[in-house]
């Protein structure tokens, strides 16, 4: 009889977790507040890994942009609402045209390049500004000077070959490619606050699962809530004779599932 509230307290009880409350979120953020350090130097961790990562395994693209602009004018005159709406058709034509086959071929050989026209198809895009007949031709390559030259070449070819095609008026030049100076891509502000964020939150995890995971008593406070039963008194850590000891300990700590 004299074991039955310890033996019913010990059963109800859950490694890891106080018996009725489960989780204590002020406990968890306490864990996390008390470890800022760590977290802080996880994230600084992870976001380097992730720079230089970054840096070294991933190819830089450039992209260099070229843009025509859609006229269709009856008869040589001066451009009227039908011609606009003739034009805004067109756009949508020009765009699925500038990528076919035999534009590309012309392309790649007038070029040398060594690819493939489906393979030099993924390196374009072709967009379109809502509400206008500006077309923009954008490539991308880890060569930027290339990519100028592509970009080029395409709208040039264009401006020749699709008219003949479409039997329509040759489309203006708005603007020439030119090499560009920065990369578009990767990222490294976005990688590395991934990288840091990503490492921040790995740290948090390791720290939750090993208090989650951990079957020890540390202070008075975890025995009562835990099973319910109040410590009649603690037990300081014994020190050696040289006085080198680490006072403040308790000793030893108890086992959950020894109590």
């Amino acid at each position: 009889m004299e074991n039955q509230p310890h033996s019913q307290a010990a059963a109800a009880w859950q490694p890891g977790r106080p018996a009725e409350d489960g989780v204590d979120l002020v406990e968890i953020f306490y864990l996390l507040w008390g470890q800022g350090r760590q977290i802080l130097a996880c994230l600084a961790a992870g976001a380097l890994l992730a720079l230089c990562g970054t840096r070294l395994l991933v190819t830089p693209l450039y992209q260099a942009v070229s843009s025509i602009y859609i006229v269709s004018a009856s008869n040589n005159s001066v451009v009227n609402l039908s011609d606009l709406q003739i034009g805004s058709q067109l756009t949508a034509d020009y765009q699925e045209l500038m990528r076919s086959r035999p534009l590309l071929e012309d392309v790649i050989r007038r070029l040398e390049l060594d690819t493939t026209p489906q393979r030099l198809a993924r390196q374009i895009r072709i967009t379109n500004a809502a509400n206008t007949r500006i077309l923009k031709v954008t490539v991308t390559s880890p060569d930027p000077q290339m990519a100028a030259r592509i970009a080029n070449q395409l709208v040039d070819l264009a401006r020749v070959y699709l008219p003949e095609v479409m039997e329509t008026d040759q489309p203006n030049l708005v603007e020439t490619a030119v090499a560009p100076q920065w990369p578009s891509s990767p990222s490294y502000a976005f990688n590395g606050a991934l990288g840091g964020l990503a490492g921040a939150v790995l740290c948090c995890g390791v720290l939750l699962c090993r208090r989650l995971l951990n079957d020890t008593f540390v202070t008075p406070e975890e025995v009562a809530g835990s099973l319910g039963l109040q410590p009649l008194a603690t037990i300081p850590e014994a020190q050696p004779e040289g006085g080198a000891g680490r006072p403040g300990r308790t000793l030893p700590r108890w086992r959950k599932d020894q109590s």
